[in-house]
């Protein structure tokens, strides 16, 4: 079993904030495709990272799911189409092996 997390902006690069619509397609995508969607989206986390000599950040909202096959082409396909929808440089969707207790 895997866990997907998707890592997305609050904020567009101007500050201005995304519609929750975005976020709403985006939770009944994975459920309809996966048959559930846990978002953490009331207590934004923070992201942060070098550019050059600057340290650069983001509040952002994660979703997860659960999935027993990991297609990684499918997967690579929606963070494409994030990365556009966002209009950032890259959306991360990361993976870890789990186990369910």
């Amino acid at each position: 079993m895997y866990l997907i997390q998707i890592l997305l902006p609050l904020e567009d690069k101007d500050g201005g904030p995304f519609p929750s619509e975005q976020y709403s397609a985006l939770a009944q995508q994975l459920t309809d495709q996966f048959g559930g969607v846990t978002s953490f989206m009331r207590s934004p986390a923070e992201g942060r990272w070098k550019q050059g000599e600057e340290t650069a950040h983001d509040d952002i909202v994660v979703m997860e799911v659960m999935i027993t096959q990991l297609d990684r082409g499918w997967w690579a396909d929606l963070r494409k189409r994030l990365t556009r929808e966002f209009r950032q440089e890259e959306i991360v969707i990361r993976c870890q092996p789990i186990e369910r207790l």
